[in-house]
């Protein structure tokens, strides 16, 4: 393998990592969108099942919508702040053992170059020079998969939660303050589900067309259900 070869091998792995780092808060905020379309619509609907007042009914929605918006930002912020005290402790970690052992450190680098395919002579070459330019960062990237200056940031992925559940719960929300027919509100609900299905699978890179019947598919049952019990609810407390 030539040295251009080998270049191009060691700058790929930071762009994979960034790339993982930033789209860990869109995933999030796709997730969220797609919890705020979802629960949102089963509350209306499920309102609806027990009472024609209107009132009660974006009420209930209005209420659930912000208990929800606030619980998934609290449970994106302790699920990502979680990841970066992990991130952060096996990068402390590294930075010990760089500074306790540095040699072995070296040889375990260029193992890892050797791994990938790079000769034995210039594994050890780009190691050497890794090492002198920023021997952490080096370490990070290709031991670990980790770039020290993107860590996960929990505000982000709380935030993107935040925000996009108010949007996906919306959806459902205005589909009821607009019109008391309960079939416009499936329709748009269905539409936005098969929106979020469509761009979390194309982020993870699955087949499309699953995640979006899938999607439409879980959300129309929770509907249904939730429909159902509200009337069965509604004509025992009436």
């Amino acid at each position: 393998m030539s040295e251009t070869d080998a270049a191009r091998a060691d700058h790929h792995e930071p762009h994979d990592t960034g790339l993982a780092s930033r789209l860990n808060w869109l995933r999030a905020g796709v997730l969220g969108a797609n919890d705020g379309i979802v629960s949102t619509a089963a509350i209306v609907l499920g309102v609806a099942g027990a009472t024609d007042d209107r009132g009660s009914i974006v009420l209930a929605g209005l209420v659930g919508m912000m208990a929800g918006a606030m619980s998934m930002a609290a449970g994106e912020y302790v699920s990502v702040s979680t990841q970066r005290d992990t991130e952060k402790a096996v990068l402390d970690r590294e930075r010990r053992e760089l500074a306790e052992t540095p040699d072995e450190e070296l040889e375990e680098l260029a193992g890892l170059y050797e791994a990938k395919g790079i000769e034995p002579a210039l594994a050890r070459e780009v190691a050497e020079q890794l090492t002198a330019k920023d021997a952490l960062r080096a370490h990070a990237e290709a031991e670990l998969g980790l770039d020290p200056d993107d860590l996960t940031n929990p505000w982000h992925a709380a935030g993107a939660s935040f925000l996009a559940f108010l949007v996906g719960a919306a959806i459902p929300l205005l589909g009821v303050v607009i019109t008391p027919a309960a079939w416009i509100t499936v329709v748009a609900v269905a539409i936005a589900l098969a929106v979020t299905g469509s761009v979390s699978a194309r982020l993870g890179g699955a087949p499309p067309l699953r995640a979006v019947l899938r999607n439409v598919g879980g959300g129309l049952l929770a509907m249904g259900v939730t429909y159902l019990l509200g009337t069965v609810a509604g004509g025992l407390v009436g």
